[in-house]
Formats: structure tokens, C-alpha cells, sequence
């Protein structure tokens, strides 16, 4: 067996142009609000299987499947979560929050949260999945909610057009002993412009303290990538692309872990700070 450790990396992906208004500007709340939570706690020597999955998409207007015509916005998020064993031994505590309404800085519409510690018997093993999408699009708008340059004139209120997805996936293959906790955070809906979109996403698995093996043992990867189109004008200019964006980072490890943790944040809006 051999031991490996791998240190948290951290990418912060900051979409924000000097000059004209590049990035996200979300849709606000429908009159209608939902909040969802759902809380589990298990501890069993045995077979486990629990799925989660959530599918939310919202409009500045209706839900249509068409070009986006003058201050048409959309957003959706996108959860799937699953985790199996064939016997062993899991605790398990998780919780997930989904609240509709517009969020501020430091808010999230979806939360989940995962602490859990699996021991190995008779040759047994856990597997998990966990994935995050966010997606946001829109056309260029005109709005006295964007927030502006001091030293702008009122004529340049306008957000440009932007196409934006960003996902978060980590998967556990055979894993026979371990302690691992993940957090995935996304917000899409905001009350103006002044609040950008935002998606987190942490992992860590270290040993689990009563095996007494020091390290962890199975294989963990993860995946995080981006895909971003922005414009930079308005009514003439609003389909051109000025500014596009490709990133992916993969990670895999197998064998006796000693430390993973990997970390991933994301912001695109009209202001970041």
C-alpha cells in the first residue's frame, strides 16, 4: 500500500471587466416561495443506498425554449447525490436546504451538507456521487437596478448579454475505510444586480479515527470545469461574443490516502466586492 497526500487547492474563478459591465445579472424571486429541507442521520452495520435529486430552473419571464429577446434572464441548478454501500459499517449526517427566495451576499438558494465515516467488513465497500450544475443566461438589459461607475453617465445602464455553466463532481470508487465530508453551495436568484452568482463546492476525506489504519483507503476524484460567454455591448452588439472561458481541473487518487481536500468557488456579477 502506499500513501498519498494531496493539499487543498482553491480556485476562485472572479469574472470582472474594467470598463464595461461584463458578468451575471440574475433573475429575482417569483411572488410564489418554496423552502425544502430534509435532514439524515444513519448509523448501520449493513447495505445502504440513498439518492438525492434536484432540478430547479427559473425565468425573468416564462420558461420557453427560444432566443432570449431584450432583459430575459434564466438560471437553474442542477443536484444529484448518491451513495451505496454492500455492508459495513456508516455513519452518516447530512441536511439539505433549498429556500427560493432572493438571496444576499453570504446567501445561498441551495445548501448540502455531508459528514460521514465508513469501516470496511467481510470485504465490503462504499461508492458515492456527488454532482453540482449551475447554469445562467440572459440578454443584454437596461435597468435602473445595475449597479454603475460613479463616474458613468445614466445612458450606460446596460448589461451585456452572458451565457455562463459551471459544475462541481467528485466520485468514491471502492472505498473500505475513510471519513469524508463535502459541502455544495449555489445562488441564482437575487433581488437586482448588485449580487452576483455564486457556487461552492468542498471535499475532504482523511482517515477514518477508528480504524486505526492512519490512512484512508479506496480511490476519490473529482472534476471541476467552467464554460463562459460574455458580450460586451448592447442593443447592437448584444449577440458578440468579447470574452469566453474554458477551465477544468481533475484530480484521482487510489491507494492509502493520508489527506484529500480539494476546494472550489465561484462568483460571476455586475460587482464582486
Amino acid at each position: 500500500m502506499y500513501c498519498i497526500r494531496l493539499l487543498c487547492i482553491a480556485i476562485l474563478a472572479l469574472l470582472l471587466t474594467p470598463g464595461a459591465v461584463v458578468a451575471d445579472y440574475l433573475p429575482n424571486a417569483t411572488p410564489e416561495n418554496q423552502r425544502i429541507a430534509i435532514t439524515t442521520l444513519i448509523d448501520v452495520i449493513g447495505f445502504v443506498r440513498t439518492e438525492t435529486t434536484f432540478d430547479w430552473s427559473i425565468a425573468s419571464g416564462k420558461l420557453e425554449n427560444k432566443i432570449f429577446g431584450p432583459e430575459e434572464k434564466v438560471a437553474s441548478l442542477l443536484y444529484r447525490d448518491s451513495l451505496m454501500t454492500n455492508g459495513g459499517h456508516l455513519s452518516l449526517s447530512s441536511s439539505v436546504d433549498y429556500d427560493s427566495q432572493n438571496k444576499a451576499r453570504g446567501a445561498h438558494n441551495f445548501e448540502s451538507e455531508k459528514v460521514y465515516s465508513y469501516e470496511s467488513k467481510e470485504g465490503s465497500h462504499l461508492v458515492a456521487d456527488e454532482l453540482l450544475v449551475m447554469s445562467t443566461g440572459g440578454n443584454y438589459t437596461e435597468s435602473d437596478n445595475i449597479m454603475r461607475c460613479v463616474f458613468s453617465s445614466a445612458d450606460d445602464a446596460a448589461a451585456p448579454a452572458f451565457c455562463n455553466t459551471v459544475r462541481a463532481h467528485s466520485s468514491l470508487v471502492n472505498v473500505n475505510s475513510a471519513q469524508v465530508s463535502t459541502s455544495a453551495k449555489a445562488r441564482i436568484v437575487a433581488e437586482d444586480g448588485s449580487v452576483p452568482s455564486a457556487m461552492s463546492y468542498h471535499i475532504d476525506l482523511t482517515p477514518n479515527p477508528v480504524s486505526g489504519l492512519g490512512v484512508a483507503v479506496g480511490t476519490v476524484n473529482t472534476e471541476f470545469s467552467a464554460d463562459i460567454m460574455e458580450a460586451r455591448g448592447n442593443e447592437g452588439n448584444w449577440n458578440k461574443t468579447s470574452a469566453t472561458n474554458h477551465m477544468k481541473d481533475k484530480a484521482s487518487v487510489s491507494g492509502g490516502i493520508i489527506s484529500f481536500s480539494k476546494a472550489f468557488d465561484y462568483q460571476s456579477g455586475l460587482r464582486l466586492t
